[in-house]
Order: C-alpha cells, then sequence, then structure tokens
C-alpha cells in the first residue's frame, strides 16, 4: 500500500532496504492466506453480524505468451472476453454493515488445462473443486454462499448443496418455474405430484404469493419448484418500476423473502474488493510467469486491502482507501528521506509541516 504508481518486484527493490531478487524469491514461498484473512475478518466483523461467503471472477490484464493459464476470459468492465488471466476469489461479506473481507484467490486455469481433466470437466467443476477445498473452514463460519447469475447453472447449485451450504443467486428471467405442490395427495395410483402450475411471471397468482414492501417497486416471494436444479427454491420476484422483472432465489426454504434480497445485493461488495486492490495494492502489476509468485502476488494484493480497512476502521474511519493509501505512502517517503538523510527531525516543531506534507490539511480544507 505504501508504493507509488505499479506495484512489482522493480519497484519493491526500488523503494525498500532488499533486492528485487529478494523478492522473487519470497513470492515462491507458501503462505496460508486463508488463515491470515480469516483472523482479520473476525476481528473486523466480530461474531454476531449477519455473515455470507461471496464468490465472483475477476479479469487480470496480461500480456505475453509465457505466462500460466493466460488465455481469453470474460471481462465484466469490457462487457466481452479479453486476453489476460483470470482469479476466482471467495470472500466474506458483513450483510449489516455491508462490507466485505476477502479469503483466497485462485487463478482460474486455461481452456486446454480443463480439457486435460476429463471430457465433462469444465469450469463449473473447477470452481466446485475450489470450494471443496476450503468448505471445512468456510462452514464454520456460514452455510451461505451468494454468487452472481452466472453461477445459478443446476449442477452449481446442487453440487454445492451437497457440500452442505445453502445458494442465493439470480435466475433468468425467463427461467421455467412451477409453484410448488401442496403435498395434498390426490389418492391416484402412479407416481405423487411433485410441482403444481407453472408460473406465468406476467399474471401472478397473488393468493400463493407474499407481498413485501421493497423500494423501487413491487415484489412478491413464492415457494417454487424448479425444473433445471429438480428441487424446491424460496423465489423473490421483483417488478421495478423501470419495467421487467428479476428472480432471486434461495435453496434455504426457511429464509426470509427479505433476507434473500438482502443477501444478494450485499454481493456486490465483493467487486469494490476488486476494485480496490486493483486500483491501490497492485492487483493488475505482477510480471512473474511462475504459478507460485502469481497466486502469492495476487492474495498479497487483496490481503492488503483487508489490512487498510481494518487500519482505516480503527484508526482513520473519515479516510478512504484511497486517501489512507497517500497517507501511508507519504508518511513511508518521508521516514525514508529522514533514514537515508540521517537526520532526527523535532516532531514538536514540525508537527504542521508534517501534516501539511501527509495531504492531511489539504484534504480536510
Amino acid at each position: 500500500m505504501v508504493l507509488p504508481r505499479k506495484i512489482n518486484f522493480t519497484q519493491m527493490g526500488r523503494y525498500s532496504d532488499s533486492s528485487e531478487q529478494r523478492f522473487r524469491q519470497l513470492f515462491e514461498h507458501e503462505f496460508d492466506w486463508m488463515q491470515f484473512n480469516l483472523f482479520l475478518m473476525r476481528q473486523r466483523f466480530g461474531e454476531s453480524a449477519r455473515k455470507a461467503i461471496a464468490i465472483d471472477a475477476s479479469h487480470i490484464s496480461k500480456s505475453g505468451n509465457k505466462t500460466p493459464y493466460i488465455g481469453k476470459f470474460w471481462s465484466g468492465c469490457a462487457s466481452a472476453m479479453k486476453r489476460g488471466l483470470e482469479i476466482l476469489g471467495i470472500a466474506i461479506i458483513n450483510i449489516d454493515s455491508r462490507d466485505c473481507m476477502m479469503l483466497r484467490a485462485e487463478q482460474t486455469p486455461s481452456k486446454a488445462y480443463l480439457e486435460k481433466q476429463g471430457e465433462n470437466y469444465n469450469l463449473v467443476d473447477w470452481y466446485l473443486d475450489v470450494l471443496r477445498k476450503y468448505k471445512d473452514k468456510l462452514l464454520g463460519i456460514t452455510r451461505y454462499v451468494v454468487a452472481d447469475a452466472w453461477f445459478s447453472k443446476a449442477k452449481f447449485v446442487n453440487d454445492t448443496c451437497l457440500m452442505g451450504f445453502h445458494v442465493i443467486s439470480r435466475l433468468r428471467d425467463d427461467a421455467a418455474l412451477w409453484y410448488s405442490h401442496s403435498g395434498v395427495h390426490t389418492g391416484k395410483r402412479g407416481r405423487p405430484r411433485i410441482k403444481g402450475e407453472k408460473i406465468d411471471f406476467e399474471k401472478l397468482d397473488l393468493q400463493r404469493c407474499e407481498i413485501l414492501d421493497i423500494e423501487g417497486g413491487r415484489a412478491y416471494s413464492v415457494k417454487a419448484y424448479s425444473k433445471a436444479m429438480k428441487r424446491n427454491i424460496k423465489v423473490v420476484v421483483h417488478y421495478p418500476k423501470s419495467g421487467g422483472h428479476k428472480i432471486y432465489f434461495s435453496t434455504d426454504l426457511d429464509m426470509s423473502a427479505k433476507g434473500i434480497i438482502e443477501y444478494y445485493r450485499t454481493r456486490f461488495q465483493i467487486e469494490f474488493c476488486f476494485r480496490d486492490s486493483k486500483l491501490f495494492s497492485g492487483l493488475n502489476d505482477c510480471q512473474a510467469r511462475d504459478l507460485r509468485k502469481l497466486d502469492f502476488a495476487f492474495n498479497a494484493s487483496l490481503a492488503s486491502v483487508n489490512i487498510a480497512k481494518f487500519m482505516r476502521q480503527q484508526y482513520y474511519p473519515s479516510l478512504s482507501i484511497g486517501l489512507l493509501k497517500a497517507y501511508l505512502s507519504n508518511i513511508y517517503m518521508l521516514k525514508r528521506i529522514f533514514s537515508r538523510s540521517g537526520l532526527k527531525p523535532n516532531r514538536t516543531f514540525n508537527t504542521k509541516l508534517i501534516k501539511e506534507l501527509f495531504g492531511i490539511v489539504a484534504e480536510a480544507a
């Protein structure tokens, strides 16, 4: 966080007492980022807050041909496939404070790697493998996994539920859903009914729905049967004033409809973690061509933002992440100048001058 401009091995060697080669070697070491970030998360969020696991992928700009798993991945900012890398981020979101702390990032493999794993192995299977890898630690925090509409695929939802989680996500606007069966048997021979009539989102059966008090339109909650997932789900249908409708769901049938909306809307906080890491801690800047170094760089960048959030909460609540980075950079540079020059400044006489150098007075004005 204290380095200006790009944050890579060259910059680290330039602004520290260690050489560039030392940082290159250090980034080859193993480190338990999950455990480290879990400690920060518990210190910041506490145990009583409502939490959920948020997962999402983020595009990382990278050029060249020698970097492992480089290829074309979806970029949400560009709304197109772009060449580079991709990481899958796992985070904890605090529903009550609408905040997020990253736990771990895993680099997404290339299409060629996925094809080598088997004929039917695809990106959804790899995402599920990552969740299985960390499920024991994640289940100790919460059972709710929140993801965007891409993850509402039947395989992902059903396999995630088999791990012991509940999934909260959004369905396609044209999803095929049926009213859940009331459970009353007809007395006729044959297989019992598992679903009722098909849901017409243009004309909902309001007798089966719960009306929600929500800003920006109308919303209704209903228990429905998903043909794709082959299971009952809790659905919230939102009709915004601009027209159309959005379908949110949870595999937890006992979850409140208001909770489904709150959990899904808080999911977007993970995007701010990616944004802050790219702007302030060099998530896009690593120039390594080794999987271990890339993994260390990605997770170090995300953990730096976690530490900055913790510092801001404890000591600088009025500063944004950007201002905190500028503040820390100014402190570091000033200390480095004094240490190199051998001077010992008089803090009493120079308090106002130092504050101006740090930018506090300018920002307050």
